[in-house]
């Protein structure tokens, strides 16, 4: 297990109170699909962990595991053992219940909460996988340099997170951005923190478009529920707003793949 001070840097409590309370966290399920809370659910975790091309055996961080589905995946399909962290209490409550519904997983997938800014292994990882996590963490260069010194010579930093047009943004967005308390960087902002802080970037992609494709999907299934369930008409305008924040750019997604650099 990971070395960590538990105690966290970012407000937990909020994020269980408000976005990741149970009830939100039902809500996303029913748009991302069972044990997901990121874009394009089982099928596109399942293609950036490819992306990641580690061998079995590989032990990998997942940071902001959220309900554990990329966990459980990257150990059942790909052979890896997983650390996996989350700061929402929510999350992980959910996750270590889940984790039960996968008895083969118990000695692969280990789940804790804490705080990813208190990291305090080095070496330790072949890989580090995140989705949609970073944009709520302000101190990039802090954060790069905790992942950098945890992966291993040759090590794999890969994620997605929400990003950002340069601006001016429109005041919908910028009220948006201020009432999560997100902390966005373009695409060319990320790629170059990655560079100051060691890593050799092999991908820092734009891939908006696919976020809009995956949106109208989960869109559609969220259409295709009961017309009673009290929570389809919200789900279906935040999925619109969504998706017409990434269409008129401000909203931005980006792909990034990242090594560090091995010894001489």
């Amino acid at each position: 297990m990971v070395g960590a001070n538990r105690s966290t840097t970012y407000p937990s409590v909020d994020l269980d109170s408000g976005q990741y309370s149970r009830d939100s966290i039902e809500k996303y399920e029913l748009a991302y699909g069972r044990h997901f809370v990121s874009p394009g659910g089982r099928e596109a975790s399942r293609a950036l962990i490819e992306r990641m091309a580690l061998p079995a055996g590989s032990r990998v961080l997942d940071v902001g595991c959220g309900l554990g589905g990329c966990a459980f995946l990257m150990a059942e399909t790909f052979g890896f053992t997983v650390d996996a962290i989350d700061l929402s209490h929510n999350m992980i409550a959910i996750a270590k219940e889940r984790l039960n519904e996968f008895p083969t997983l118990v000695d692969q997938v280990h789940i804790w909460q804490g705080d990813c800014m208190t990291l305090t292994d080095s070496d330790a990882y072949q890989g580090i996988y995140s989705r949609d996590v970073f944009l709520h963490i302000k101190e990039k260069s802090s954060l790069f340099a905790v992942l950098f010194r945890a992966l291993n010579a040759h090590g794999i930093l890969l994620f997605t997170d929400y990003c950002c047009s340069e601006g001016p943004w429109d005041t919908a967005f910028s009220d948006y951005v201020e009432r999560r308390g997100y902390h966005l960087r373009t695409v060319e902002q990320y790629e170059s923190l990655l560079r100051k802080s060691g890593f050799e970037v092999m991908m820092a992609n734009d891939v908006t478009e696919s976020f809009i494709r995956h949106c109208e999907e989960e869109l559609k299934r969220i259409q295709a529920l009961d017309p009673n369930n009290t929570v389809r008409q919200e789900l279906v305008d935040d999925w619109i707003r969504k998706i017409s924040r990434a269409r008129e750019s401000n909203q931005r997604w980006g792909l990034f793949m990242a090594r560090k650099p091995g010894g001489s």
